[in-house]
């Protein structure tokens, strides 16, 4: 029987590793997407099956060429993963953190999911975009993250709606903050802004179900959900107790040790 298929860039680690291993185990055939063979290939090992590894840069038109190749003419599903994270005040990012960051996370994305809409079209196939909470709840000291998420969120809706009749499903995935590598460049933040940490394997499944049951977002339960809402209705109290979290003594603390 064959497997549909699914693309999943970044998947050499964090989120992206454990997105395969969930699809391995759901039937899903994965060909996995990232810029370092090394990472790609110890993916592949923790999966049940031999997986396709294309190792390109989606920053670039070569590489997202190299990976519209892959895809072939039919493609089930495209998970939108690779990202990257920049923290600190604003005042103190550099450009070409900032430049890259958008590319990676917001750019990226779009111009991959162009080029791969024709195999997606094809298989009546699905996007997921990984966002983020902090693409609803806009964080201070993550102004550019942010800033990144909340316009893939934006391209998630105003894609499914120019694709609506045409058989194309969009979920917009907004996991909170994950336990990963990338976790590192935030870490002197969690306990300050109260921070959450999943497991990627967590993050991963609520995913893979939101995919499952065809669903439009996917987002963390508990109490990120409730302050998604709150966020939506009443900012003002978001803006009063996220303001508060980031001009805390124990924030500023942790940001100029940091800074050291």
């Amino acid at each position: 029987m064959t497997r549909p298929t699914v693309l999943i860039t970044g998947a050499g680690s964090g989120i992206g590793r454990a997105l395969a291993q969930e699809a391995a185990r759901r039937g899903y055939a994965p060909t996995l997407a990232g810029r370092r063979r090394e990472a790609l290939e110890e993916t592949a090992l923790t999966l049940p099956f031999e997986a396709r590894i294309v190792v390109a840069d989606i920053l670039t038109p070569d590489g997202r060429a190299a990976l519209a190749a892959a895809a072939g003419d039919r493609l089930d599903v495209l998970i939108n993963n690779a990202g990257t994270v920049d923290v600190g005040p604003l005042s103190g990012q550099q450009d070409a953190a900032v430049v890259r960051l958008i590319a990676t996370n917001l750019t990226a994305p779009i111009l991959l999911t162009r080029d791969l809409l024709p195999a997606l079209r094809r298989a009546k196939g699905r996007v997921v975009n990984v966002g983020s909470v902090f693409g609803d709840i806009a964080y201070p000291y993550f102004a550019a993250y942010s800033a990144s998420k909340f316009g893939l969120r934006g391209f998630s809706d105003a894609l499914r709606r120019e694709l609506s009749g045409e058989g194309v499903a969009v979920t917009y995935a907004a996991p909170r903050a994950t336990l990963t590598a990338a976790s590192g460049a935030f870490g002197h933040l969690v306990g300050p802004l109260q921070m959450t940490l999943d497991p990627p394997e967590v993050a991963a499944a609520r995913i893979w179900d939101a995919v499952a049951r065809g669903e439009r977002d996917a987002y963390p339960r508990g109490k990120e959900r409730l302050f998604v809402l709150i966020q939506r209705l009443f900012p003002r109290l978001v803006d009063a107790s996220v303001g508060a979290q980031a001009r805390h003594p124990r924030t500023l603390a942790a940001l100029a040790a940091a800074a050291e």
